[in-house]
């Protein structure tokens, strides 16, 4: 149950931010939990009225696209004082065991696959750690480990 000191967050977007770091633990998980369901609320207000957008639009979208002759890619029209630009982006995805065959192929015909195709190798960190020693320490020097943003969630503990 929210204490009667706490802050909104209305309040708190004009304090410093050293100010809100001041404030207790459990004042800070609280406001933590008001600006998740804010966001949570907010994302979904935002996807309600995507989908109205992409109900009003879709089909025209479509047919603007056909009339361009392509299946993806950005379209403009106007909708009375309105420019509308939808947008369906491309997402293409390789099967990587074909073009690993296709590699071997082009490379034993005595051509460079790299003209080609870009090669990338990827260890998974899982099979790194359950290697032994000797392995992993010759794979160390290609190794780079860095960081993400940190987060931290504040979870407030039920009394007894």
């Amino acid at each position: 149950m929210p204490a009667s000191n706490h802050l909104s967050l209305d309040e708190i977007r004009k304090l410093p931010i050293g100010e809100i770091a001041a404030l207790p633990a459990d004042q800070l998980a609280l406001l933590q939990q008001d600006a998740e369901a804010a966001f949570e609320a907010a994302k979904h207000l935002k996807d309600w009225l995507d989908g109205a957008i992409a109900l009003r639009y879709g089909d025209r979208a479509a047919s603007a696209r056909a009339a361009e002759d392509k299946d993806t890619g950005t379209v403009r029209f106007d909708d009375g004082p309105v420019t509308v630009v939808a947008d369906l982006p491309k997402r293409v995805e390789w099967d990587q065991g074909q073009l690993v065959a296709l590699v071997e192929r082009i490379r034993a015909s005595g051509e460079d696959p790299t003209e080609y195709v870009e090669l990338a190798f990827k260890v998974p960190e899982r099979k790194y750690a359950a290697w032994p020693a000797h392995i992993r320490a010759a794979f160390a020097p290609a190794r780079t480990v860095r960081t993400g943003k940190p987060s931290f969630v504040l979870q407030l503990r039920k009394e007894s």
